[in-house]
């Protein structure tokens, strides 16, 4: 498993406007976008009941990890579980599909279904729930625009309207009421080895102000 760098800016609507700009000439933008060019992300995050992997994260921990079941644009049939590390600075990221059932299941505290020796990610999970005690804690959704840039394997994404619950039976409810976490647009540059100077010199990395913002810290925090 290969580790990326990724690095998060907070920026503000003019920012945004002007870097999207720039970028839809030099990048491309994601396949998966819906018409106004950005898809909808709602993840669930599991945590034990002293907050861990909150306190890892305030705390600046250099090795951390969290669990999360994720899907797109509201669309229940492809859900993922993942886990996100991080280790010498550099980002992990494992997934493993889920179904709604699963899901369901899992929500409702069947943790069973995630004995599957077959599925290391389920295993992974199902141990630390009953090592760690995890549990799932938080939701959060947001929007999220993202442009590709092949040398490098760069990825800039911009994340706004972030919004959570604590409502965990309603993560595949497409109703669920969640309420406004952060006031913010999050600038997030993924690369491999390097960043080209071409996107290093259009988003001005060296003029913006890197920040540790965790939209799953932000919603447990409000």
């Amino acid at each position: 498993m290969v580790g990326r760098h990724e690095l998060k800016f907070h920026i503000n609507t003019a920012d945004y406007a002007q870097l999207r700009s720039r970028l839809r000439i030099v990048a491309k933008p994601d396949e998966n976008a819906l018409a106004d060019g950005a898809y909808m992300i709602r993840s669930l995050y599991f945590d034990n009941y002293s907050d861990k992997a909150v306190m890892e994260k305030l705390s600046g921990i250099s090795k951390r990890e969290k669990y999360r079941l994720r899907y797109y644009n509201g669309d229940t049939s492809f859900i993922r579980l993942e886990r996100k590390s991080k280790e010498n600075r550099l980002c992990y990221k494992e997934s493993a599909m889920i179904s709604a059932e699963q899901c369901t299941a899992l929500l409702e505290g069947n943790h069973n279904i995630l004995n599957a020796p077959e599925t290391p990610l389920f295993m992974g999970l199902y141990i630390k729930i009953h090592t760690e005690h995890l549990r799932p804690k938080n939701i959060v959704d947001y929007r999220r625009e993202a442009f590709a840039f092949q040398a490098g394997n760069v990825r800039v994404t911009f994340d706004s309207s972030i919004r959570a619950s604590n409502s965990i039976s309603g993560f595949l409810q497409p109703s669920l009421t969640t309420i406004p976490v952060a006031n913010t647009i999050v600038m997030e540059i993924k690369y491999d080895g390097y960043i080209p100077d071409i996107i290093s010199n259009l988003v001005q990395i060296d003029r913006r102000s890197l920040t540790e913002f965790s939209k799953y810290a932000a919603a447990r925090l409000m």
